[in-house]
C-alpha cells in the first residue's frame, strides 16, 4: 500500500506522516523537497543541458549537486534545497526551474505531472502532499483555473494511477484561522520574528488569482485555503471514491 498524505498547511500532515512511519515500519516517508517519483516541489527540474550548464556554473559545489541529483530519461532532477551552501544566489537560481507557480505552460505541466504518475512503479511509500497541494495551488492561483477544469485534470491523474495500490489521507481542517495562528508562531525564530508567515502572504498576494480579483491580506488568504480545501474534498469525493479517508485535523486515531 501507499499513502498519500493531504492537507491544508498546518493541518498536521507532518505528524501524521510520522505516526504511519512508525506504524508500518517497512514503509518510506518521503517528505517534501526529497527526491519523489511523483512530486517535484522544491525540486529543480532540467534538461540535460541545462543540468550541464548548472555544474559549470556551480563548479565548487558540483558534487554535492550530482549527490542531490537523479536522473529521468532525459531530465534531472536536483533537489537543490537540501544542499546546504553560502554561495550567494544558488536556491533563488535553480528555484526558477521548478516546474510549479506557472513557471511552465500548462501542456508542459500537464504532460511532466501525468508522464511522472505512470511511470511511479515503487510500493510501501508515505508521501506528504504529493497529489494535491502544489498542483491545486498551481492551478487555481497561477493559472486561474476553474473548479470544472480542476477535477477534469484529476480524473486524468487518477487514470494515470490505474493499478496502483493507494490511499489518500486527508485530513479536514475545521479551524483554518486557529491553525494558521498556531503555525505562525511554530515558525518563528527564537526572538518572535515570523518566517514562514510573510512569505505566505506575499505568495499570496502576488499570484495572479489574487492580482486579477484584487484581493490580498490575511483574511482573502484564509478564504483561498477554504475554497481550496472544499475543492480537494470535492475530488477525493467525486473521483477518488473508494481510495481516501477523512481524517479530523489533529483529532483521529490509528487503528
Amino acid at each position: 500500500m501507499n499513502y498519500f498524505i493531504e492537507g491544508l498547511q498546518g493541518s498536521g500532515k507532518s505528524t501524521l506522516v510520522r505516526r504511519l512511519s512508525e506504524k508500518y515500519a517497512d514503509h518510506k516517508a518521503i517528505c517534501e523537497g526529497e527526491y519523489s517519483p511523483v512530486e517535484l516541489a522544491w525540486c529543480a527540474y532540467v534538461s540535460r543541458q541545462q543540468y550541464e550548464e548548472i555544474l559549470d556554473k556551480y563548479s565548487e559545489i558540483r558534487s554535492e549537486i550530482k549527490e542531490k541529483s537523479f536522473e529521468e530519461g532525459d531530465h534531472r532532477v536536483i533537489c537543490y534545497t537540501k544542499i546546504i551552501t553560502d554561495i550567494p544566489g544558488f536556491h533563488k537560481d535553480l528555484e526558477q526551474y521548478e516546474i510549479y507557480n506557472g513557471r511552465i505552460d500548462f501542456d508542459s505541466f500537464k504532460k511532466i505531472v501525468l508522464e511522472r504518475f505512470r511511470r511511479w512503479d515503487t510500493d510501501n511509500n508515505i508521501f506528504e502532499c504529493s497529489l494535491f497541494q502544489n498542483i491545486v495551488e498551481d492551478m487555481i492561483l497561477f493559472r486561474n483555473f476553474s473548479d470544472e477544469q480542476i477535477l477534469d485534470f484529476y480524473k486524468e491523474v487518477k487514470e494515470a494511477l490505474e493499478g496502483r495500490d493507494y490511499q489518500i489521507m486527508y485530513l479536514e481542517t475545521p479551524d483554518i484561522a486557529a491553525n494558521i495562528d498556531v503555525i505562525r508562531k511554530e515558525r518563528s525564530d527564537d526572538k518572535g520574528n515570523e518566517m514562514w508567515y510573510p512569505l505566505m502572504i506575499g505568495y499570496f498576494d502576488n499570484s495572479p488569482y489574487a492580482l486579477a480579483r484584487n484581493k490580498s491580506g490575511h483574511e482573502a488568504m484564509l478564504e483561498h485555503l477554504g475554497h481550496r480545501q472544499e475543492l480537494e474534498l470535492r475530488i477525493c469525493r467525486e473521483i477518488f471514491d473508494g481510495k481516501f479517508t477523512l481524517l479530523k485535523s489533529k483529532d483521529y486515531s490509528l487503528l
